[in-house]
């Protein structure tokens, strides 16, 4: 398969690169760090493809990906991954510029690789895209306002993209569970080390992220486990 992913640099995006590279597949990947990105370049191989972009930027997003269609072709699952949380606080304390990010990055960001990608699927007549959603996208907790509304967001967002789809096509809001990754310390602290690591998720979600189909357009799915 060929997989686009975004927010491959770390966490649970690095950890998927490493898992479908070893199993076979092409991962055509981004995020926003320089120099993670260029590391994942000199150590792991051609055709696999990672270029800095961030996905909030609509005219870049178009770009790399006219580029990655015309190079790779119309990928077969595309994985929008790439988030942002902001410093836990109540609402009425949050930064707005920090929060308008976090929304530019979590729900348009999704809307842009769909719109890169997605055209080029219809017209080969298959594939799936996968939107990272939350446990946060289905219920909520005080002092994550922001994360909240952009992960429930990415729910809507992923649900109707499913009903505008043809078949076979399908578009599934994944929750990935609860992971020890920076993201969870920034919420739990050392309570986050309680939890398995990218590692250990990542052996678990990339088949599960292969398998999935029609059967599943539109349905809020959880990695198993986790």
């Amino acid at each position: 398969m060929k997989i686009v992913l975004t927010g491959c640099t770390k966490g649970l995006g690095r950890a998927l690169v490493d898992e479908f590279v070893v199993l076979g597949h092409t991962v055509i990947g981004c995020g926003r760090n320089p120099e993670a990105t260029l590391d994942l370049r000199f150590s792991i191989p051609a055709p696999n493809t990672f270029d800095v972009l961030d996905v909030a930027e609509a005219k870049k997003v178009e770009l790399w990906a006219e580029r990655m269609l015309t190079v790779h072709g119309a990928p077969d699952l595309v994985i929008n991954n790439a988030g942002l949380l902001t410093t836990p606080a109540p609402l009425w304390k949050q930064d707005a510029a920090a929060v308008a990010k976090l929304f530019q990055v979590n729900l348009t960001g999704v809307m842009h690789v769909v719109q890169g990608f997605v055209p080029a699927m219809i017209e080969r007549g298959s594939g799936v895209v996968v939107n990272l959603s939350s446990g946060w996208g289905r219920s909520v907790s005080g002092e994550f306002a922001p994360y909240c509304a952009s992960k429930w967001g990415v729910e809507g967002l992923t649900k109707a993209l499913a009903e505008e789809l043809p078949a076979p096509l399908a578009a599934v809001p994944l929750s990935p569970g609860v992971i020890d990754t920076a993201m969870l310390r920034q919420c739990y602290a050392d309570g986050a080390g309680d939890y398995p690591g990218p590692a250990a998720w990542a052996k678990v979600a990339a088949p599960f992220l292969l398998q999935l189909g029609r059967k599943d357009n539109g349905q809020s799915l959880t990695v198993p486990g986790f």
